[in-house]
């Protein structure tokens, strides 16, 4: 009993050489097919290098492309000849020239010889597939697909769209239920040769040649017509990932072979030294008759999937970079935002640095710089201050600024005078704690001594701006903790205010009650302020209820109380 190789080649010929004579050498017949688009130098060379080996034959050339006919046609002709040439062969072994046996021939020849009637082809109907990329289940057989998906994508797109439209639907072959699987199978003689001597052959292929990706259904569905038995898997270890391109194994990928069983693998680096030294090399290993067993490496392929596709919380890489909302959490750790504060208490973030114990920003969105703690020029990571390069991507400079700090919460300061586009970005970001104080831009203007008229113009855009993140917030989409007041009831109960924030932040058993208050500014005469912007044309509505006449810092409140947004 023996087995044939059938090697689909078209590139790295070299090394599809290097396998051929592994097999040839080991009495198991090769047939040869080389893609017509190789040169004709490239291959003499191959014709020339094999030309010692007599049980290694070279088939007609096809022009293949990947998801057509011409894969299958290809592998039909190679398959014709392996029959024709080679009478003792039993089972044929459809492989490519990136593949690489892992296992000594003899345990092959072993295995086949124990299941001298099994078809090894993965064969499953449409309706249990789950691994098609991009749909075309069912719809691959009953809609024609003339032109190439890579050379013509736009008729290809457009002809799908038109057949759909009109309602255009081809029907099987009465004797035939469609079936798909993995192109690369080991079929036995009597089965491979009744797929090829099939008197309604020519009707078959008629059909199969305007298939999507037919070499994935072709054998998978005449076979189960002829077949007294079927292992429906492969006995070639082929791994694709979640946009369906197959995985390229290197030479540190030798441990994950050896451990997996398969006879052959695909698809190997055409520079992958190691493997190529490592299995084309005899291996005693007495008899072994271990099965195939590629499930032992899922578990490691599962995990990379995972990683490149989700990675690490608020890790930007460039699998995903491209791809809006695929990062897997927006930032890497908790961090509060504080807007109003430092307008309204003296020396804000030194007292919260305190309480916190921990390194408190300035405005880290200030028009001018970033202001980082200790009004640094660069920070973690390399981070610059410089604003310029900040607003090229804000949103990616908080991303590494958190990921760069990972172990210590970052705490800055947020204002309607800083650059706006960070807010939708907050707002979304489940890992921000924002507390606001609404209208407190208008103590600086308070206290500001410049003229009115360009106070009024200034106090009418921070409102608005203030206005535009506050609705952001707002949002039925905000996923960040977020807490609201007016200036006029967080001045009712600045201390009570204060004291629920940093329990937020550290939770309540996180430490004792407020003892050192920072210093709020003096307020007086701020009621008579806002009133003057009234009588201006400005209406300061967000601050809340400051009465004219009230002095100092005592507001007259409005009843409501300081919310929570989740």
């Amino acid at each position: 009993m023996s087995v044939g190789f059938v090697m689909l080649c078209h590139t790295a010929l070299h090394r599809a050489a290097q396998v051929a004579r592994h097999w040839a050498e080991r009495d198991c017949p090769v047939v040869i097919h080389v893609d017509q688009r190789v040169s004709k130098e490239a291959y003499s060379g191959l014709k020339s290098d094999l030309s010692d080996l007599p049980n290694v034959k070279f088939c007609g050339r096809h022009k293949c492309e990947w998801g057509t006919w011409s894969l299958v046609a290809a592998s039909q002709t190679a398959s014709e000849m392996m029959l024709a040439e080679f009478p003792n062969v039993r089972h044929v072994f459809l492989s490519s020239g990136s593949c690489l046996p892992l296992r000594p021939v003899e345990e092959l020849k072993a295995y086949l010889a124990a299941r001298p009637r099994t078809d090894f082809i993965e064969s499953v109907t449409t309706e249990d597939v789950e691994w098609t990329v991009d749909g075309l289940h069912a719809e691959r057989f009953q809609l024609r697909f003339p032109f190439s998906w890579k050379r013509h994508r736009r008729l290809f797109d457009g002809y799908v769209e038109l057949q759909r439209k009109v309602g255009f639907k081809r029907t099987m072959p009465d004797d035939l239920v469609p079936h798909l699987g993995s192109q690369w199978w080991c079929l036995t003689r009597q089965t491979l040769s009744a797929i090829l001597q099939d008197p309604s052959r020519k009707a078959y292929d008629r059909f199969f040649k305007l298939v999507w990706i037919p070499d994935e259904s072709y054998y998978q569905t005449l076979v189960r017509k002829y077949s007294t038995h079927i292992e429906s898997r492969s006995l070639t270890l082929s791994k694709f990932d979640f946009q369906g391109k197959p995985h390229v194994f290197y030479d540190d990928h030798l441990h994950l072979l050896r451990r997996s069983d398969c006879f052959v693998a695909r698809k190997i680096w055409h520079k992958a030294d190691r493997l190529y030294e490592t299995f084309l090399t005899d291996q005693d290993r007495g008899t072994v008759m271990a099965e195939p067993a590629p499930g032992k490496i899922d578990r490691v392929f599962s995990k990379a999937l995972e990683r490149r596709t989700r990675g690490r919380a608020g890790m930007y890489m460039h699998s995903r970079f491209p791809n809006p909302d695929w990062e897997n959490g927006k930032t890497s750790a908790p961090y509060s935002v504080f807007q109003g504060f430092n307008d309204l208490f003296e020396n804000f973030e030194p007292w919260l640095a305190r309480r916190l114990g921990t390194r408190v920003h300035g405005n880290l969105f200030d028009p001018v710089r970033v202001r980082f703690s200790g009004d640094a020029d660069v920070y973690a990571g390399c981070l610059s201050s410089a604003a310029a390069i900040r607003d090229y991507d804000p949103e990616h400079f908080l991303t590494s600024l958190i990921w760069n700090t990972r172990g210590e919460r970052q705490v800055f300061q947020f204002s309607p005078r800083d650059e706006q586009r960070i807010g939708a970005f907050l707002a979304s970001d489940g890992n921000a704690q924002i507390s606001v104080v609404t209208g407190a831009w208008a103590v600086p203007l308070f206290n500001s001594n410049q003229d009115f008229h360009t106070i009024r113009k200034t106090a009418a855009l921070l409102q608005k701006q203030e206005i535009d993140f506050v609705n952001i917030l707002r949002r039925v989409q905000t996923r960040a903790e977020v807490k609201i007041w007016s200036l006029a009831e967080f001045v009712e109960e600045p201390m009570e205010n204060l004291q629920s924030i940093l329990d937020a932040i550290g939770g309540p058993s996180s430490g004792a009650r407020i003892t050192e208050a920072p210093r709020m500014v003096d307020l007086s005469g701020f009621g008579q302020f806002l009133q003057n912007l009234k009588n201006q044309g400005m209406n300061p509505h967000v601050t809340g209820d400051f009465p004219v006449n009230q002095p100092g810092m005592q507001p007259r409140s409005g009843g409501s109380r300081p919310y929570l947004v989740r």
